[in-house]
């Protein structure tokens, strides 16, 4: 089996929504997503999500940790992105932000020291993020809406008791 990687484009300034997941979310029927040639790159990302939003593996993005990765991410604002909003589902992370660092430095920043810090947090070893992720550049002010609200929904719609907590938008909560 060859295994491919998706490229990823990076341009500072562009708008971009980013998913990740955890290593341990990762299983069979997620690779075999993957390997369906078939259905357009979107098309796979989203049965990739509807599977995660109801999977219970690699859920470990909860309570303290959910607390943690939501502050890091906020934390890394504005030296390399300015962020838009935030969904941490329990086993996987949404993101749309716009880009002031290589898109590959924004995320080796985010997953390498939430990775750390959750590790050592769980007392455990090893990769904590699967090593790939999704990226999508937005392509105009409907695509971003449309983004936007899908993250806004995402925990939401997947019934989550703490919804409000997983959920960072920029725009709410404005007088």
């Amino acid at each position: 089996m060859t295994r491919r990687s998706l490229s990823h484009y990076s341009e500072l300034n562009t708008y971009q929504f980013v998913t990740f997941r955890t290593q341990d979310s990762v299983d069979a029927y997620l690779l075999g997503i993957n390997e369906k040639l078939d259905l357009s790159i979107s098309e796979r990302q989203m049965k990739v999500d509807e599977y995660c939003d109801v999977s219970n593996k690699g859920c470990y993005l909860t309570g303290e940790i959910l607390t943690l990765v939501m502050r890091y991410i906020k934390k890394c604002e504005p030296e390399y992105y300015q962020l838009h909003a935030v969904s941490i589902m329990p086993n996987h992370v949404h993101l749309l932000f716009q880009q002031k660092q290589d898109l590959s430095v924004v995320m080796q920043k985010i997953k390498g020291a939430t990775a750390f810090y959750i590790n050592k947090h769980l007392s455990r070893k090893g990769h904590f993020w699967n090593k790939s992720y999704f990226d999508k550049a937005i392509r105009d002010e409907k695509h971003f809406n449309i983004v936007y609200e899908y993250i806004k929904n995402n925990a939401v719609k997947a019934n989550l008791s703490d919804a409000d907590l997983r959920f960072y938008g920029m725009y709410e909560n404005l007088i």
